[in-house]
This record gives C-alpha cells, sequence and structure tokens, in this order.
C-alpha cells in the first residue's frame, strides 16, 4: 500500500478523536493522538507529565520572548517538537492516523496526506460532553467554547490557513447527521478511493 497519512482535525464534542481511533484501526494503521508527548518524552530525557501541560496550547504572550530565532515559550518549544516528530514520521515512509497538532499543515506537500475536519450540530456536541464529561448544560457549552478557542489559537499560531476553513482540507464532514460509527465507514471510502487512486 502507498504511504497513506490521515490527519483528523476536529471540533470539541464532535466524536473526532473516537472516529480517527477507528479509522486507524480498520486500516491497519498507527494512531498518533496527546500521547505521542510520551515518545517525544523518552526521546529527550522529559516528563510527559510536565509536556502535557503546554500541549496544543497557545503561547502566553506576556511570559514568552524570541531571542535570535529562538522562543522561551514552552507551548511554541513543544510544538515544534511534536512538528519535528510528525515530519520524521511522514519522512520515513510510515503510514497513520494523526489527531490534531496542525498534520495537515506540517505535512502539507506529502503525497500520502489525507485531511478531515470533524464537525457536529451543538445540541449533539452539547448532549456527548455532557455525557462523556458528567456536566450539566451549561458547563458542556463553556467547556466546549474554551477548548475550541483553544485549538483555534493554536492552530492560527502554527499554520498558514485557518483553523476549520473547509477549503484547506480534503473533507469536512458533519458527524451529527450519521452518528459516530456510520461517519467513520463514510470517511473509510473516501479513503479507500484515495488510497486507490494513489497507487493507481
Amino acid at each position: 500500500m502507498a504511504q497513506t497519512i490521515i490527519s483528523v482535525s476536529r471540533e470539541f464534542g464532535s466524536g473526532g478523536h473516537i472516529i480517527a481511533e477507528q479509522i486507524a484501526k480498520d486500516h491497519g494503521l498507527k494512531f498518533y493522538d496527546r500521547h505521542l508527548l510520551d515518545d517525544i518524552a523518552a526521546e529527550n530525557n522529559m516528563n510527559a507529565a510536565v509536556l502535557e501541560k503546554y500541549d496544543e496550547k497557545p503561547r502566553n504572550a506576556f511570559l514568552s520572548r524570541r531571542v535570535s530565532g529562538f522562543s522561551n515559550s514552552m507551548e511554541e518549544i513543544l510544538a515544534e517538537m511534536q512538528f519535528d516528530y510528525i515530519r520524521k514520521k511522514a519522512d520515513s515512509g510510515e503510514s497513520f492516523v494523526i489527531v490534531g497538532r496542525c498534520a495537515e499543515s506540517v505535512l502539507s506537500g506529502h503525497k500520502g496526506l489525507i485531511s478531515i475536519f470533524v464537525v457536529g450540530d451543538d445540541e449533539a456536541k452539547i448532549k456527548r460532553v455532557e455525557k462523556v464529561y458528567g456536566l450539566n448544560t451549561s458547563e458542556a457549552i463553556l467547556k466546549m467554547k474554551r477548548h475550541d478557542k483553544k485549538r483555534r489559537q493554536y492552530h492560527n499560531r502554527h499554520s498558514s490557513f485557518r483553523w476549520g476553513d473547509s477549503r484547506n482540507y480534503d473533507l469536512c464532514i458533519n458527524s451529527s447527521k450519521l452518528g459516530l460509527d456510520q461517519t467513520a465507514d463514510a470517511l473509510e471510502d473516501y479513503i479507500r478511493a484515495r488510497i486507490s487512486q494513489m497507487q493507481g
């Protein structure tokens, strides 16, 4: 099979992470999400728990600065470490599924890249967040807004295009219409067609 890299970005509560896991499982691909921090920590003799505090978060503009092109922001340093990690995996020829981390931008130009953005109806996302985190409606809405704001700021800081702009992904899909399982099935049909095209 030709190298296939599937990047999945998602709105909070859309179930994009679950869908990405299912795609990886069904295609027998390695799956990378926040747990790649364990590998990065091991490679650099660092504490993964410390890195998690800075994962996919925008830098604190008041506490960070650049000197000779280098940033002292842990958010920025960790982002670059993750981008380097992703590039190495891609350059090695490995096929994988990755969630978030600006992968669709970092790996732009890789022939095997398939980029996906998962959205959802507010009502469905709120219900999922309520159920998963045991929150009431107002708490769920606040959590959704907070996480999406961080994801937007992080992405827009490190990418040449805006987070969620459909023109910059191969496919955007609303998981609320079909549900998570059937959304994954629909995406896999698309992925199989793309793989067939790449092999042809």
